[in-house]
Parts: C-alpha cells; sequence; structure tokens
C-alpha cells in the first residue's frame, strides 16, 4: 500500500507539473516558412495557392480603441534552379486572411518572364511593407495547396491535390539578407517584372 501511495503522489506531482509547464507555453515562434510548387502553368492542372492569416499575436489597442498589429508576408518565389523570380510583401491586419493564386499571383510576372512550373517559395512574417528589406517577427501561419502528378507525364494528369501546413524553417541573418537583396537587385535590373500582385486581404478568387 506505501508503495501504490508513493507511486500516487509522484502521479499527481508529475501531472501537476505538466500543467504548469502547458500552461506557460507561448506557442510557436518561427517567422520564416518554406514549401514547394509543382505543376504550376501546367494544362489539366489546377491552380496551388498560399494562404496566410495573421494570428493577432503582434496586436495591441491603440488610444481609440483600434486593433493594431498589421504584418506583411514577405514571399519571395524561387525557379527550380534556385534562382529568385519574384517577391512581394503583402499586408495581412491582425486575425486576417491572405489567399495568393500561384499561376495568376506570384508567377504572373518574373525577372526573366520565363513561364514557371516548379520550384521553392518562401515566406518571412515581417513588419516591414518592402521585400526589400524585410524585418521578421512572429505572427504569420499559412498553409499551401500543392499539385502533384500521378504519372510520368505531367500534361496528361492526373493529379492529386493536397494541403499541408508551411513547414518552419530557421531564418538566419544572411538569409534574411540574401532574401532582401536578392529582391531588391532582382526588381532594380528588371524594371518592373517581378513584383508579384497581392490579392486584397479577405478576397478569395
Amino acid at each position: 500500500m506505501k508503495k501504490v501511495g508513493l507511486f500516487l503522489l509522484i502521479l499527481a506531482i508529475a501531472l501537476m507539473l505538466g500543467a504548469n509547464a502547458f500552461a506557460q507555453s507561448t506557442g510557436d515562434e518561427a517567422s520564416y516558412f518554406v514549401a514547394y510548387y509543382s505543376n504550376a502553368n501546367t494544362a489539366g492542372a489546377p491552380d496551388e495557392v498560399l494562404r496566410i492569416v495573421n494570428d493577432g499575436s503582434q496586436a495591441t489597442y491603440g488610444s481609440e480603441g483600434v486593433l493594431n498589429g498589421t504584418l506583411w508576408a514577405a514571399i519571395y518565389v524561387f525557379d527550380d534552379s534556385q534562382e529568385m523570380q519574384a517577391c512581394c510583401a503583402c499586408r495581412i491586419t491582425a486575425d486576417g486572411l491572405l489567399s495568393e493564386s500561384v499561376n495568376k499571383q506570384l508567377l504572373s510576372s518574373t525577372f526573366t518572364g520565363r513561364k514557371l512550373t516548379r520550384g521553392v517559395i518562401k515566406v518571412v512574417s515581417s513588419t516591414s511593407y518592402d521585400p526589400t528589406n524585410p524585418m521578421s517577427v512572429p505572427g504569420l501561419r499559412g498553409w499551401f495547396t500543392t499539385v502533384d502528378a500521378t504519372s510520368n507525364n505531367p500534361s496528361k494528369g492526373p493529379f492529386y491535390v493536397t494541403r499541408t501546413a508551411l513547414a518552419d524553417a530557421n531564418l538566419g541573418a544572411v538569409e534574411l539578407a540574401n532574401l532582401g537583396n536578392v529582391c531588391s537587385y532582382g526588381l532594380t535590373i528588371a524594371s518592373g517584372p517581378g513584383l508579384c500582385p497581392c490579392t486584397p486581404e479577405d478576397k478569395d478568387f
């Protein structure tokens, strides 16, 4: 009986400690996310979609009770040769939703004018409206709809669609600077193309 009582005491302490640890959790502090796109601009394939929400964790109340906490999704689109082809920073207010079409927005204007089909998308949760100068801070969460082919001939299909959360990634100072610098160079050299348009917040297409 003594052993049973001791076991129950240890179990109760463990449960209390676990509850305290859970209560003190600050959640996911990630500010950098990655995904891949495939079969974009491909006949018969549905469009892929990037959706991002502002979770409101940066929100504060102004002097007149106005909810602040606006963030920007700094988006960087790469081709399958690791070259950045487009960039933009899309505004998302606290608790707001951004939906970006891969074909119609993210790949609609590229630095090289190429029609891209596959590559990588990187997103920085940023306090800056300028994609050439991202300033990372937690607060955005995202999901991506990926279209994969089920045959060796993607142009023939069939295709299947999956939706997954954007993968958290480690954001170093060098990577953050490179994203902004390459975006700046691309926009300057291309003289217009490469700045992806942003869908109005809370407006799906």
